[in-house]
């Protein structure tokens, strides 16, 4: 069993789960991780039936007619297992009338069948006008 809730889990909790996934541009700075979650929009966590934290999105939105997928992350030994879809359809379900859901992601194999599968569309894909899209990173 799995349970999605609102909340913003303790430090500790949240670096282990950005180290389990590999992502060190967050844990390398764990105050500025910290900072980033307290900021989200929406925090929501999957926690298996002892507790443990097994997943997380966060978003960052105006709530009427933005809203950004910031991050999505489950434990490498809990994927496949449906926390990530279920993830995403809790945020979509809590944004059911925002205009645009919009999020970036690596370019790994399966990720793009994914979100599609939660009827996302890339970028270079929208019809009938194709959008652009532009980012900065430091």
């Amino acid at each position: 069993m799995l349970l999605i809730t609102e909340e913003r889990p303790d430090w500790d909790e949240l670096l282990a789960l950005y180290r389990a996934v590999g992502w060190t541009v967050y844990t390398d700075a764990p105050e500025t991780l910290v900072a980033a979650v307290c900021g989200s929009h929406l925090v929501l966590t999957a926690r298996s039936t002892d507790g443990s934290l097994v997943g997380l999105v966060r978003t960052v939105s105006d709530g009427a007619t933005v809203v950004y997928v910031q991050d999505l992350l489950v434990l490498p030994d809990r994927h496949r297992m449906g926390i990530g879809g279920a993830l995403l359809d809790a945020v979509l379900e809590r944004y059911p009338d925002v205009r645009q859901t919009v999020l970036t992601t690596d370019a790994e194999p399966g990720q793009r069948a994914f979100y599609e599968s939660r009827g996302f569309v890339e970028v270079h894909d929208v019809r009938p006008a194709p959008l652009r899209s532009f980012v900065r990173l430091r």
